[in-house]
């Protein structure tokens, strides 16, 4: 026991911010395998053969999804962090653990009765919002208001874990965050291999199994994420009571700012409701297909823009809060870059390789999936930006810039997808044209915000280097389609993930190394940490060897 808990105490260790930048970001590289694992799982198993029951399953995550993302999600971490990193630094403890305690409490409330209106009305959300084209299939209206039902209690869940997880990202401490979303995905593999085929207890059938067991495993995770996040409490000293202190000061304040981060959070599912509400009027699997590319264009933006701004944003917050503007400016600057640097080759790849890329989840590949995602490369480097663009306006506690900004993009995402799909008839690639133009208006006008309101910001040198970084990334792309000829996918490889992984790592591997060098080349200074870890991993190595 005394062995169990030292780990724990050293896992709960406050992190730097490079270092809690790889935490995260390696973190994100695991649960995306995860996920990409139960994504290949799910569609090798149901794809082919039952394409109305898993645009049932992916339909039924909607309003669970944006009732936790307009309730708690993005809009609780940009808000809690700062008011409550600001006691913490004051000393002021008493009123910190005020403040996370009735968070705790106000919004386990908010979601405990969201699940329930979730749960009584999952019927004519889905019959007259969410997918109206499912009333023309009684089989997809049925599972997917059912399970809606199961998947309803997530934002009561998610609601609690991710106040816990605010907390410990304001005390520098990310490691049980980073592990969350991994376990979150292995309950819902359990589901996959095991709760489908049906549950026995003692002896007697207590469910019948069928694509329901993977809404029980998405339960699971949920669960399982939960406890997992409230391991990073441990030492931390939180101080809970089962009340909610309206009169404290912090928690009134995050009150305040609460409503326009919901709301931008808010509009981004209001988006996925329209996008969805259009592919259900398309063909059977269009729901899924479209679902699918969007996940893979998100995989890269977790890895490289969340990770990283998610790292950097409480000590964005804390210069501000000492009043050190300057410092500020030059690690805000610092960030954009590296965030530049990374997601433009990412995209690229991702563009060359996607029939790779969609083959590790969908075995054998699919054509809509890939080209859904090849139209969606754009908004890979535009929503990479985005979430340190949008936390910079956050650490000055400012959540009505990025609101008023998201209204406009997403009013545009949603006219433009009707018009593309209902005027143009181009289908699914009408939904994915809408996103990346939205995508990257939303970041010019955020970018262009921000050089107002940030002087010396994007001085010369910073474009100089993002000129340099295109034009490295320009001959990388080179080099990444000629990789791709020589090793092109064959019969074999669409059966086998084992066929395809070595080329894809060999095609990106070379990509990747050829980039860093003519970076190095261009006297960019993003690499210099990179091959700095490469030399030392490669010194030990040596060590060790001789």
């Amino acid at each position: 026991m005394g062995r169990v808990q030292s780990v724990v105490s050293r896992a709960n260790t406050k992190l730097t911010v490079q270092f809690a930048a790889v935490l995260l970001a390696s973190s994100s590289l695991i649960g995306m395998l995860f996920g990409f694992l139960r994504e290949r799982l799910l569609n090798a198993t149901y794809f082919d053969t039952y394409k109305v029951g898993l645009d049932a399953y992916t339909t039924a995550f909607t309003i669970p999804d944006f009732m936790f993302f307009i309730l708690v999600s993005g809009a609780l971490s940009v808000t809690f962090i700062p008011v409550f990193n600001q006691r913490l630094a004051g000393g002021n403890k008493k009123s910190a653990w005020e403040l996370s305690t009735s968070m705790v409490n106000f919004m386990a409330l908010a979601t405990l009765i969201a699940s329930v209106l979730i749960i009584i009305f999952a019927e004519p959300i889905i019959r007259y919002i969410v997918a109206p084209g499912f009333a023309n299939s009684e089989t997809a209206m049925g599972l997917s208001v059912s399970m809606m039902r199961v998947i309803a209690i997530n934002p009561f869940l998610f609601a609690i874990a991710t106040v816990v997880a605010s907390m410990q990202q304001a005390a520098g401490r990310f490691t049980f965050y980073a592990l969350a979303p991994t376990i979150y995905n292995i309950g819902i593999i359990i589901g996959i291999l095991y709760f489908t085929n049906g549950i026995t207890i003692f002896g007697v059938q207590v469910f019948e199994g069928g694509i329901m067991g993977v809404a029980l495993g998405v339960v699971l995770g949920s669960i399982m994420q939960l406890l997992v996040s409230c391991l990073g409490l441990i030492g931390l000293g939180f101080d809970y009571n089962f009340k909610i202190y309206w009169k404290n000061k912090g928690f009134r304040k995050v009150l305040g700012l609460l409503p326009a981060r919901s709301l931008d959070q808010g509009m981004d599912y209001i988006v996925a409701m329209v996008e969805n509400n259009l592919a259900s009027r398309m063909a059977p699997g269009t729901v899924r297909a479209f679902n699918q590319a969007t996940m893979l264009h998100l995989a890269p933006i977790n890895l490289i823009g969340v990770a990283i701004s998610t790292a950097a944003f409480p000590q964005l917050t804390e210069r501000l809060s000492e009043g050190k503007v300057s410092l500020f400016r030059q690690e805000l600057q610092a960030v954009l870059r590296v965030i530049i640097w990374l997601a433009l080759p990412v995209a690229l790849i991702t563009f060359f390789t996607r029939g790779y890329v969609v083959n590790f989840i969908k075995p054998g590949g699919n054509i809509l999936i890939a080209g859904l995602l090849s139209v969606l490369v754009p908004a890979i480097l535009a929503r990479s930006i985005y979430y340190i663009a949008a936390r910079s306006f956050y650490a000055q506690q400012d959540t009505r810039t990025p609101m008023y900004v998201s209204i406009f993009a997403i009013g545009l995402n949603i006219a433009l997808a009707v018009w593309f799909t209902q005027s143009l008839k181009m289908g699914a690639y009408g939904l994915a044209f809408a996103q990346s133009i939205m995508a990257i208006v939303e970041v010019i006008i955020l970018l262009v915000i921000m050089n107002t309101r940030i002087k010396g910001l994007f001085t010369s040198s910073f474009w100089h280097a993002v000129g340099r970084m295109a034009s490295a990334a320009g001959i990388m792309s080179i080099v990444n389609y000629m990789m791709v000829s020589l090793l092109p996918l064959q019969a074999g490889d669409f059966s086998s993930f084992y066929f395809s992984f070595p080329k894809f790592v060999i095609i990106v591997g070379t990509s990747f190394a050829v980039y860093v060098g003519i970076s190095k080349l261009f006297r960019l200074s993003e690499p210099e940490p990179l091959l700095l870890a490469l030399k030392r991993m490669w010194q030990r190595m040596a060590r060790r060897t001789s």
